[in-house]
């Protein structure tokens, strides 16, 4: 493992010219290298902004830098750490890297201040992937995934399941100490259920990691729009065949209706939801309609995609757009909306609009069109959220599965009567497995796999 208590000092910022440029630094040398620099601090503990000039040699002479400066451990990082800022110019930041590294500090490796603010117990491993995650965004969604990794919403739960799992380890070993004495710590029926609750938990939380890895979650794909709008038929005809019940009547569709098919290898739940329509209180339908709005609004709340049918040969179709977009309240920020024109068959064709898919499935104009549009959007979805999940899944999927084997195994040991010796060794191989999950147990080959893949200077 390398030297953490070295100083290091990377480029932080992007490399192509830019307004402000920045150069990170981290270490127990940090203040001594700037002052050798002539940076001077004002020698407090506190955080401070320091505004000086770093001669850089000839031709570039004296420039003007910010620096902000943690002298103490209150820092990314926990060690004493400083930023410089001043052009984004790429020989100048450079130069800057030359001269602290001639006063004593050390080109930095790839995820080296992460790793350190990892060592220093600042982030667990998956919320120091999940930084990676954050710097690689490219959409909202993939951000999204990210940033509530980095709040600690995967490790929070596997610590919690870590610490279950130590009580109840302590509990087994000290029946095993006084196993001469008539004290029971835990009987072998809450043990059991304990350790089954546990078992679940592990279990949800492999297959979700796994889902957003390699084996991504279904994509949801709801129908909105009006009664009788061809919601139904135009379902059917996508998944090839008859799964919601059509009829000319308006408002056949009370319930949601899904089905799973398998799209450009992923999966999808198209959901056929009740067509938006409100009724006075007095109306003897009128709970049964509330009841339908509200399941419908939760499926397209719940949706990754929302298709909007509007009767093309009835309706106005963009005054037909304002509405629901304005009106509308299962509307998601990682959501896309498709907009449908049906019944294509029944209007002339100089009248449509290119930012509409026209379908009909009389003909089946559109049919394929819109298939082809919903695989674009999962196959991009999948490629652009995973980034650092998939990192977070490969590395983890492994120690979370081999926990819950040995959880089985000690239910099971349990169940046989077994003795509590052998329930106990493997409690203690689950235990280090979650620990490998967050980063309590790690080896240099671990961290060299999560931090490797980061660029230099984060």
């Amino acid at each position: 493992m390398l030297d953490s208590n070295e100083t290091i000092v990377a480029i932080a910022s992007p490399t192509t010219p830019a307004m402000r440029g920045i150069v990170r630094m981290s270490g127990q040398s940090v203040v001594p290298i700037l002052e050798s620099v002539g940076v001077v601090s004002s020698h407090t503990k506190r955080p401070q902004v320091i505004h000086s000039r770093i001669n850089l040699g000839m031709p570039l002479g004296e420039m003007d830098v910010t620096v902000s400066l943690w002298p103490t451990s209150q820092s990314y990082t926990g060690q004493p750490s400083a930023e410089l800022h001043t052009i984004g110019s790429a020989p100048v930041l450079q130069s800057i890297v030359s001269v602290l590294s001639a006063a004593g500090a050390r080109a930095a490796r790839p995820g080296e201040f992460t790793m350190r603010a990892f060592l220093a117990g600042r982030l667990d491993l998956p919320q120091a992937e999940a930084v990676l995650g954050v710097i690689e965004a490219e959409q909202r969604g993939s951000l999204e995934h990210a940033l509530k990794q980095l709040a600690g919403n995967l490790s929070r739960p596997l610590e919690q399941m870590r610490s279950e799992m130590l009580d109840l380890l302590a509990d087994v070993e000290a029946g095993l100490d006084f196993v001469d004495e008539d004290i029971e710590f835990i009987s072998d029926d809450a043990l059991v259920d304990r350790l089954s609750v546990i078992h679940a938990a592990v279990e949800k939380t492999r297959q979700s990691m796994e889902s957003r890895g390699g084996n991504r979650a279904r994509a949801i794909v709801a129908f909105r729009g009006n009664p009788n709008a061809g919601k139904s038929h135009l379902i059917n005809a996508l998944v090839g065949r008859e799964v919601a019940i059509v009829a000319d009547v308006a408002g056949t569709t009370r319930d949601v209706v899904s089905v799973e098919t398998v799209l450009g290898g992923n999966e999808i739940q198209w959901v056929d939801t009740a067509g938006i329509e409100s009724r006075a209180q007095q109306d003897p339908l009128f709970e049964i309609t509330a009841a339908s709005q509200a399941q419908a609004l939760r499926a397209s709340q719940n949706a990754d995609v929302r298709i909007w049918c509007v009767d093309a040969s009835n309706d106005d179709l963009a005054a037909q757009r304002r509405y629901f977009e304005t009106h509308d309240g299962s509307s998601k920020r990682s959501s896309v909306d498709i907009w449908v024109a049906t019944k294509s068959d029944l209007i002339d064709v100089a009248t449509r609009q290119s930012d509409w898919i026209y379908t009909s499935v009389i003909t089946g104009e559109g049919v394929d069109q819109l298939r082809d549009r919903v695989s674009q959007f999962v196959a991009s979805r999948d490629q652009e959220e995973v980034g650092s999940i998939m990192g977070t899944a490969a590395r983890c999927s492994g120690s979370l599965a081999h926990a819950a084997t040995c959880i089985e195994t000690a239910i099971r040991f349990v169940q046989q009567g077994d003795g509590h010796e052998f329930v106990a060794s493997e409690l203690r191989v689950a235990v280090e497995c979650l620990g490998e999950v967050t980063g309590t147990v790690y080896t240099d080959d671990i961290l060299d796999r999560v931090f490797g893949r980061f660029c230099i200077g984060k």
